[in-house]
């Protein structure tokens, strides 16, 4: 077992990995009482193409990442929710554009859950029966989220944003598409991207680091895994230029939405070079869209925007894009006064202050996260599925400087690569 000491953060990792490929990565935290645990594999939404070495290239219907999610928590016995229950846990699981998370929190019974959480993942179940049965559940789900403004006006900006990137697709599915699903599609896809080779399990937590890891080198050693090939993802080229201008949607809001994004040419980077590319850009949106920044509080005093008003970047394998916006009385009018008060500050360029002042706040907020097991798991497995150490995020942000902040300012607000997704009762 590798021990690796963080001595800027006082946080201790340890790692192993096993015969049979799985990555095991332990961080105990004396004093914790609680423990959190995640199973991940690397394995989303937009994985719908795909070829194991050696293998036949699949191409399966969009949403049964999130279907296969969903069916994993149905064993031949019953349901795995009352199984965590009982040993005073709480499960739940998600799905994201390129992973998908198994995960327990608990303060007691801690080995059982470990040993639970993992057999689980490592026993699917799927019967035409359970299959057939589990696609009028999500489909009600789908159609849920058809009606929810928020949900809409998201992808509605995403589908404005991308052609033929699946990143486009919402990460359910469609009606249509789910109903293409059956048990021999889940298991194709549960052996290609559920084998050890592709998945973390990360526990963090109150507990002793040897004897949790010898539980798991015990339980994956009673079973048998056969070796797999490396996974290839295929996608279509994306082209550089948005898919639509402009997206409106009609529903009953008492609000209009507005979300404007803009979009990244596609760039191969990796490690620390792709890390550098996303903190710089959280800067830049924390500098612009805060709610201490002076654009977010001329656009409050004048009503333009309400509280709600966020922004966030996102990084899915080589694009990339953000999102500002939120509810406003006028749509049209926020997008002017968005676009004029960027232009200016690209006009002027950041200040060094201000650049300051925003880089020891995200600082601040990665050391508070330290201290949060779920924020701790979820964002160390995203990075390591990456190539990249949660750990390096300090160096790298204290590596930034103003005129790197200050190009991406430049080059990431082109309106030639931007799109806008507005929901309101009233479409004109």
């Amino acid at each position: 077992m590798e021990r690796i000491p963080y001595e800027h953060v006082q946080e201790t990792i340890y790692h192993e990995q096993l015969p049979n490929g799985l990555h095991v990565y332990l961080l105990p935290k004396p004093g914790f009482q609680k423990t959190y645990a995640t199973f991940s594999t690397k394995y989303g939404s937009i994985d719908n193409r795909f070829q194991v070495e050696g293998g036949p290239e699949h191409r399966v219907p969009d949403g049964i990442a999130h279907f296969l999610e969903h069916k994993m928590f149905e064993e031949q016995e019953g349901d795995i929710f009352a199984t965590f229950a009982s040993q005073g846990a709480s499960s739940n699981a998600y799905t994201s554009f390129d992973r998908t998370v198994y995960l327990f929190s608990a303060t007691d019974h801690i080995e059982d859950n470990v040993k639970t959480l993992i057999n689980f993942v490592q026993n699917p179940y799927f019967t035409d029966e359970n299959v057939e049965k589990e696609k009028g559940i999500i489909g009600q789900e789908i159609n849920m989220y058809r009606d929810n403004p928020d949900w809409r006006s998201y992808f509605g900006l995403i589908e404005a944003l991308y052609k033929n990137h699946p990143v486009h697709i919402d990460i359910a599915g469609t009606v249509d598409s789910i109903a293409q699903i059956t048990k021999e599609t889940l298991y194709d896809c549960y052996h290609t991207f559920y084998h050890p080779s592709n998945m973390i399990l990360f526990v963090v937590g109150g507990f002793e680091p040897e004897p949790m890891m010898e539980l798991i080198r015990a339980n994956q050693a009673a079973k048998t895994f056969k070796p797999q090939g490396e996974i290839k993802r295929y996608f279509d080229p994306e082209p550089v230029a948005v898919n639509e201008k402009e997206r409106r949607i009609r529903l009953p809001v008492s609000l209009p939405k507005c979300l404007i994004g803009f979009k990244e040419p596609p760039q191969e980077l990796e490690g620390e070079a792709l890390l550098r590319r996303e903190l710089e850009m959280k800067l830049v949106l924390d500098m612009l869209f805060s709610q201490s920044s002076t654009i977010y509080q001329k656009l409050y005093d004048e009503g333009m925007i309400s509280d709600n008003f966020g922004h966030e970047y996102n990084q899915v394998g080589n694009q990339a894009f953000s999102i500002v916006g939120g509810d406003t009385k006028d749509p049209d009018g926020l997008i002017a006064r968005l676009r004029e008060e960027i232009e200016a500050v690209q006009r002027s360029g950041f200040e060094a202050a201000a650049f300051e002042r925003s880089r020891k706040k995200r600082v601040g907020g990665f050391l508070r996260m330290l201290n949060s097991p779920e924020s701790l798991a979820g964002e160390f497995t995203k990075y390591k599925f990456r190539g990249i150490d949660l750990f390096s995020i300090l160096p790298v942000y204290e590596s930034l400087t103003l005129d790197s902040l200050n190009r991406r300012l430049q080059e990431h607000f082109d309106w030639n690569r931007s799109a806008v997704s507005i929901v309101r009762s009233d479409v004109v």
